[in-house]
């Protein structure tokens, strides 16, 4: 990333070098010619005061200023093996990306809806130009998102039209980060668009740093993830420490009970084709508009789908000879054949 800044310095020093031994020699030779005089200005005079009282005590005192030296240097090295392995500066971009993620499994309408409010939020802040975000289908395959993840681009006015010049970005997001995290339902991570961007081709997230864990059980994944945000959040400097959120979405376990299936002659199969149906819809036919075609699914309403005892009375068709011989009607309703078992997930 860093490789043409770097070939930049060093051709730049490397031109520098060779312009000194050749042309800067030859130019002063020819502008300024016999006209020169070797004199010391007061900057040097008063530097040499403080310099040489320190120099004669080095000299006389070899011995105390190689060990004092030597102990210097041995610290020096102990400090370094404490401190990071990987270094990279952290540019200014001047913008400010603003990564919002939500309950997994948020529809896009009820997305739309804590996207405004976030960015109602934000505008609040003379320092801000305007933001923008898009959530849903992405028009490049290399970065699909849900609609419950929305990466926000927050667009900094000149430090001149601020209110008070003199406040500094890193201020002005701790502002922000006070702001946003009134606005219920999203988790936040403040950082740049560039960076952003860098951080998710290299590493998969959006993040600096970024520990992975790995595993079967998304209890036990999310227990020692929960351990790990409280050790990091502990050290000094660590800013938008948080677990990625999988959890919160409010789930329905509708278990089949085979053996009252088996009773009735109902076919599991079938009892879960009807569920399917109901909740997710199938494809019942084409409607062709021109060169275009489209499916036609039938599923049932959404008012339906989210009442409960409605789906207890979902019907379930019986075998033409068990509903003959046994029961006056050809169905039976979902709750006889089942159990339902909502669960709302903790965030």
């Amino acid at each position: 990333m860093f490789h043409p800044m770097a070939f930049t310095v060093v051709a730049a020093l490397l031109g520098a070098m060779i312009l000194s031994v050749t042309f800067i020699p030859a130019a002063v030779s020819v502008l300024i010619g016999h006209k020169v005089s070797e004199k010391e200005n007061r900057l040097m005079i008063l530097a040499k005061r403080c310099y040489q009282p320190m120099l004669n005590f080095a000299m006389l005192n070899k011995q105390l200023v190689l060990i004092v030296t030597i102990v210097a240097v041995i610290l020096s090295g102990l400090l370094a093996t404490r401190m990071g392995s990987e270094f990279v500066p952290s540019l200014n971009e001047g913008d400010i990306a603003l990564h919002a993620l939500r309950v997994p499994g948020t529809s896009l309408s009820q997305a739309v809806k804590m996207q405004t409010e976030l960015e109602r939020t934000i505008k609040q802040f003379p320092e801000v130009d305007r933001i923008f975000a898009k959530m849903g289908t992405a028009e490049i395959a290399t970065d699909p998102m849900p609609p419950n993840v929305a990466d926000n681009f927050v667009m900094i006015k000149p430090q001149s039209e601020w209110p008070n010049p003199s406040r500094s970005k890193a201020d002005l997001i701790d502002a922000m980060r006070q702001a946003v995290t009134k606005v219920p339902g999203n988790n936040y991570e403040f950082t740049q668009p560039i960076q952003m961007r860098f951080n998710e081709l290299i590493s998969g997230v959006r993040s600096d740093v970024a520990v992975k864990v790995f595993g079967d059980d998304m209890d036990t994944m999310n227990n020692t993830a929960d351990k790990i945000s409280n050790v990091l959040a502990k050290i000094p400097g660590a800013t938008d420490v948080k677990v990625e959120q999988t959890t919160g979405l409010p789930i329905l376990t509708i278990k089949i009970d085979r053996e009252k299936t088996a009773r009735y002659g109902v076919s599991v199969g079938d009892v879960q084709d009807t569920i399917a149906i109901a909740m997710g819809g199938q494809a019942a036919g084409v409607l062709f508009q021109g060169d275009r075609r489209f499916d036609i699914v039938v599923r049932l309403p959404e008012k339906l789908r989210s009442d409960m005892e409605a789906l207890k009375r979902l019907p379930i068709r019986l075998p033409d000879d068990q509903a003959n011989d046994r029961f006056r009607s050809n169905y039976l309703q979902l709750v006889t054949l089942s159990t339902l078992e909502p669960v709302v997930a903790p965030i």
